[in-house]
C-alpha cells in the first residue's frame, strides 16, 4: 500500500496500533513460512530461528542461515504494506554517508511466497542505548555528541519531494507544509476525544502552528530518521554500533531528529547532541523555532500512540519508561514536553 495519506505509521495505519501491544511469542506458523522462504531465498541448507528481542512493530527472530548469524523483522499487519524493501534501500544510503547501520542480507516484500514481509539484517551483538540508560551506566556526554554528528552527516542525502519514501525513493508531497500538516486535525481531535487535551489547548496548539507557517517553506529537504531513540541504536556504554529502524524516516526539516531527541531527553543531552550536528555542519536559519515546531509536532504524535496504544497503564518493564517510574508519569512528561514546546514557539 502507498504511505502517501501516512504521517507517522504506527498511529496512522488503517490498523492503527497495530503490533505496539504485547504480542507473546512468535506465531509458529509464521516461523515455519519464513523458515522456507529463507532457505528458498537464500538457497540455504539450514535456517535455525529463535524469538528476537525486538521492541518495535515488527515481529523478530533471531536466523543463523548457513552459519551466518541475521536479524529477521516480519511485517504482517492487514494492509500487506510493502515498506520493508524501501526501508532496506534507505538503509543501504545512510551507512552510505559513514553512518553505521545493519548491512540487509535479503528482503522479500512481494507477498508472493509468503503472505508477509521479511527483512533480513545483520546481527549486531549489542543491545540498544536504552539497556544502559536504564542502568544508568551510558556514557550520556559521547553518546549525545556522536548522535548529533551522526544526524548531520546523514543529512548529506537529499531526495525529491518530501515525507515518506515511495519505491523510487521520492517523497510523495511536492511541499513540505503538505506533509507536516497531514493529519494534524485528526490527530489533535484524537486527543481531545480521549480526554487528553481540553478543545481549548487544541485551539492554542493549532494557532501556534499557523503563526509559525512560513519555516514550513522548504525548497528542499534532507534525510530524516524521525523515530531516533535510543532503543533504535545499538552499542556499548560509550560507542555506538548501528543505527537501526529506519521504517518511518521521511525526507524533511534538518531540526527534526534533533526535535525527537528531545521527546525523551534533557538539556544537556540536547546540548551535546547540538555540539555534535555543529561538528559536522553549521545550524540551518531559525534552528530554535524549527527545533520547537517540530517539537510540538512530534509530541502530538507520540501523545496519540501512548494513549491509544495504552502506554499510560503500563510499568517500568516497558522500554518507554525509566526504572521506578510509571505509567502515570510517562503521562506526565508527555504533557510537559507538549506544553513546553508549545511555550518556547510562544516566546521567540
Amino acid at each position: 500500500m502507498s504511505r502517501q495519506n501516512i504521517y507517522y505509521w504506527k498511529c496512522d495505519r488503517p490498523a492503527a496500533f497495530h503490533g505496539t501491544h504485547a504480542r507473546g511469542v512468535p506465531d509458529t506458523q509464521i516461523a515455519q513460512q519464513l523458515r522456507e522462504s529463507l532457505q528458498q531465498h537464500f538457497s540455504a541448507r539450514n535456517v535455525d530461528l529463535s524469538a528476537g528481542a525486538g521492541q518495535g512493530n515488527h515481529l523478530t527472530w533471531n536466523a543463523t542461515i548457513d552459519g551466518v548469524s541475521m536479524f529477521i523483522r516480519v511485517e504482517n499487519g492487514p494492509e500487506k504494506d510493502g515498506h520493508l524493501a524501501i526501508e532496506s534501500a534507505i538503509i543501504d544510503q545512510v551507512r552510505g554517508t559513514g553512518v553505521p547501520t545493519p548491512r540487509v542480507h535479503g528482503c522479500d516484500a512481494t507477498r508472493t511466497r509468503v503472505p508477509f514481509a521479511w527483512q533480513a539484517l545483520e546481527r549486531i551483538n549489542a543491545p540498544d542505548l536504552n539497556h544502559w540508560f536504564k542502568q544508568g551506566t551510558l556514557d550520556v556526554p559521547r553518546i549525545a555528541f556522536n548522535i548529533g554528528s551522526a544526524v548531520a552527516t546523514w543529512q548529506s542525502l537529499s531526495f525529491a519531494g518530501f515525507g515518506p519514501f515511495d519505491d523510487s525513493l521520492r517523497g510523495y508531497h511536492s511541499t513540505y507544509a503538505d506533509y507536516f500538516h497531514l493529519r494534524l486535525e485528526q490527530h489533535l481531535t484524537f486527543l481531545v476525544d480521549r480526554g487528553f487535551l481540553a478543545t481549548a489547548q487544541r485551539q492554542d496548539i493549532i494557532s501556534e502552528i499557523e503563526n509559525h507557517r512560513a519555516l514550513l517553506d522548504l525548497k528542499t529537504g534532507c534525510f530524516v530518521h524521525k523515530d531516533l531513540a535510543l532503543w533504535n541504536i545499538l552499542g556499548s556504554e560509550n560507542r555506538i554500533a548501528a543505527f537501526i529502524d529506519f521504517d518511518d524516516s521521511i525526507c524533511g526539516d534538518p531540526m527534526d531528529d534533533l526535535s525527537l531527541l528531545a521527546c525523551f531527553h534533557d538539556a544537556d543531552f540536547l546540548r551535546r547532541s547540538f555540539e555534535g550536528y555543529q561538528s559536522v555542519r553549521a545550524l540551518p536559519s531559525e534552528h530554535l523555532r524549527r527545533f520547537w515546531l517540530h517539537l510540538l509536532r512530534n509530541m502530538i504524535v507520540k501523545s496519540v500512540i501512548r494513549v491509544g496504544a495504552g502506554y499510560f497503564d503500563r510499568d517500568d518493564g516497558f522500554f518507554l519508561i525509566g526504572s521506578g517510574s510509571s505509567g502515570s508519569s510517562l503521562r506526565e512528561m508527555t504533557l510537559e514536553k507538549l506544553f513546553g514546546a508549545l511555550e518556547e514557539l510562544r516566546s521567540l
